[in-house]
């Protein structure tokens, strides 16, 4: 059996990696994949832009491949599943009507309050000056997101109504195009951050390992949002009576809605949640898509094969798929992006150490590399991720930075304190 992965993060090179531990998985095609791709054994790297939806369909069928797996969260929203279902292809993640409760927020917010789902209080705007007036009326500190897709880099936690009306204003002026053109203002949550990533056939829903990233790009999760500069797994935010609450009070009340509206939702419900002081889950955000980087922890502590998965949410039989088997281990990812992520930064730097970091035991997964005449270049602001294992979350960021101290390139940057509340509290 071949598949085929759609994406160039380090999020595909851990589904590509993972797909080639099955027994069944003869060969992985990445679309387009990335250094890290190119180099692992038995898999390969077809140039073509991940919204060729024809060019894809085409290696589909002439390849042979039995199952495609959609990545990045902007084909799903241009209905690339839609488009290979069309021509007979099995495909892992929801159509383009089910990635709405990404590609909107303002939809999935609408989603939420018909489900009785919890999440913070909310409005929706299409005038700066109707926003402005809402912030100054509300205070701070106040959550600004765009709407549309802005590559995990369109909210803005306000801790003054001042950095509020900014962030209002960068998004009507067109700091993320046509996904800033209308905003959701939102309260502030008070608590801890998790991701909760499930796969649903469209009637059962399955909660995987809980993880817990970093967003921010500063030390103590400070400064501007990025993608993720880290994370791990399991986390203990989410204990296992917490995780059966947050299925049945979010995860099935949201399929029951995509049901209500007609959406057969097939793939990940990413649930990033807020666990509030007291212990209740609120829903920050959905996304339609395997997160990046919580795949880089949550996958290599799966036992499962992750085909067996796909193919029982693809042939709608989730429900009569054996419990998930789970490593009873704990794993930690670092990330190291190039300075100046995620404004602007360098490009084309020569990256080495690589084998030494995975010598040392951990996992290197690639982001933005490419391969260039036999060297691995830093091509984006997330450059690759460094994964390890452990006995405890802290004995696997320990030797997750020990990877990373292998690594270099010019203008490397990663967070030294990843990890740090669990840290805080052994």
């Amino acid at each position: 059996m071949k598949a085929l992965v759609i994406g160039s993060g380090g999020r595909e090179h851990a589904l590509a990696w993972k797909l080639l531990q099955s027994p069944r998985i003869t060969e992985v095609v990445c679309i387009p994949g990335n250094a890290g791709t190119a180099t692992l054994k038995g898999c390969t790297n077809v140039a073509l832009n991940p919204s060729d939806f024809e060019g894809i369909a085409r290696v589909s069928l002439v390849n042979n491949l039995a199952l495609v797996v959609v990545g990045p969260e902007q084909p799903l929203a241009e209905g690339i599943v839609d488009a290979l279902q069309a021509q007979g292809i099995a495909v892992f993640g929801p159509t383009q009507a089910g990635a709405q409760v990404e590609a909107s927020k303002a939809w999935a917010k609408d989603l939420m309050a018909a489900a009785g789902i919890p999440t913070a209080a909310s409005a929706v705007f299409s005038e700066a000056s109707a926003a402005i007036a809402h912030v100054e009326a509300q205070g701070a500190p106040i959550v600004v997101k765009a709407d549309g897709l802005a590559a995990g880099k369109g909210v803005t936690v306000a801790q003054s109504v001042e950095l509020a009306k900014a962030a209002i204003e960068a998004a009507f002026g067109g700091q993320f195009g046509s996904a800033g053109q209308r905003v959701v203002i939102e309260e502030y949550l008070v608590g801890q951050e998790a991701s909760v990533l499930a796969v649903t056939d469209g009637r059962t829903i399955r909660p995987l390992v809980p993880a817990q990233d970093h967003k921010p790009i500063g030390v103590g999760d400070t400064g501007p949002n990025t993608g993720g500069m880290g994370a791990y797994a399991p986390t203990p935010v989410v204990p296992p009576d917490l995780l059966v609450r947050i299925q049945e009070t979010i995860l099935e009340p949201a399929i029951a809605a995509f049901q209500s509206r007609g959406i057969d939702y097939r793939g990940v419900l990413y649930a990033g949640l807020m666990i509030t002081p007291d212990g209740t889950p609120k829903v920050v955000e959905f996304n339609c898509r395997f997160g990046d980087p919580e795949t880089q922890v949550v996958l290599p502590l799966l036992e499962t094969p992750l085909d067996d998965i796909f193919m029982a949410c693809i042939e709608q039989r989730l429900e009569d798929l054996p419990p998930l088997e789970w490593k009873s281990q704990a794993a930690a990812c670092v990330v190291a992006a190039a300075e100046g992520y995620p404004d602007t930064y360098q490009k084309g730097m020569v990256i080495s150490g690589l084998a030494a970091a995975e010598e040392v035991g951990t996992l290197v997964f690639h982001g933005g590399t490419q391969l260039k005449e036999g060297q691995v270049i830093a091509n984006g602001g997330r450059v690759l991720g460094v994964t390890a294992l452990g006995d405890t979350v802290e004995a696997a960021v320990a030797l997750a930075y020990q990877g990373m101290a292998e690594i270099q390139f010019d203008t490397l940057y990663f967070r030294p304190d990843i990890g740090y509340r669990v840290r805080a509290e052994s």
